[in-house]
């Protein structure tokens, strides 16, 4: 992203979460803070393909935040977010006991303490902010962290270069009993004609605003990257069609984006 200014595809994101609520009602993923911290500049836009985006936002937080919730009660009592953007779990978390960090630009950050503070949300006293670039600083310069942290990434891997990928999931395999879920890309090389031409055409958009996509994945090569993680779900576009959508017709190899959840056990 460019120094100097606030990420745009941050906007985006939230504007997808507040989108949720209205068309869908919240039925897949319930945040009463998304409209709020947008200030009244939410839109609905039904078209396919952003129609598509805004369930696939929805889905890949309510998978988060569930696992966060098995963390929890597992023992967990510390969350980072890396790229917060204006994610709102901080200010709605439910666990007394948990500590929240929240990761991002230094530009982004003061602006969403700008929204935050228009919104009259208060920032609560389990949450400290570190603004760090991940792509040209490492987590290890600024964080310390205890075992059984949880790490939130949603949003910001297809936007690092493979080298900013692999100091940060580095950082988070290094940390005891460590939990990650974050979403990746498929290489547009894996789509079929129609659906890679839609991807290139979103990615020609980010592009633009100064935020390439940058970094794919294949599902197969997921165990691989990580190996220093001894449970791994990994969940495309079939498996998240019939978890959240009821659609078990979607056939299992479909291209698409996908959501991990990985622990250090």
């Amino acid at each position: 992203m460019e120094h100097g200014r606030a990420s745009r595809t941050a906007y985006s994101a939230a504007q997808y979460r507040a989108a949720h609520q209205i068309a869908e009602g919240g039925r897949i993923f319930a945040d009463p803070l998304a409209a709020r911290i947008l200030g009244g500049e939410t839109a609905v836009d039904n078209a396919p393909g952003r129609r598509a985006m805004r369930l696939f936002v929805a889905a890949r937080t309510a998978f988060a935040e569930q696992a966060l919730a098995e963390a929890v009660a597992r023992g967990t009592r510390e969350l980072v977010v890396l790229g917060a953007g204006l994610d709102t779990f901080a200010y709605r978390n439910p666990y007394p006991g948990l500590r929240v960090v929240e990761v991002d630009h230094a530009d982004t950050q003061a602006w969403k303490r700008e929204r935050l503070a228009e919104a009259r949300i208060a920032v609560p006293e389990t949450l400290r902010y570190v603004a760090l670039d991940l792509e040209t600083e490492t987590l290890a310069d600024r964080l310390t962290v205890a075992e059984r942290t949880f790490f939130l990434w949603l949003g910001v891997v297809p936007y690092l270069t493979r080298a900013g990928f692999d100091e940060t999931l580095g950082f988070i395999a290094a940390v005891d009993r460590a939990e990650v879920v974050f979403d990746y890309a498929m290489p547009p090389s894996e789509m079929p004609p129609e659906r890679r031409a839609a991807f290139e055409a979103r990615a020609a958009r980010v592009a633009s605003l100064g935020e390439p996509w940058q970094t794919f994945f294949r599902p197969a090569e997921l165990p691989e990257i990580l190996h220093d993680f001894a449970d791994l779900e990994d969940l495309g576009p079939a498996q998240l069609a019939a978890r959240y959508f009821g659609r078990p017709d979607v056939h299992p190899d479909t291209p698409g984006g996908h959501i991990v959840h990985a622990r250090r056990i």
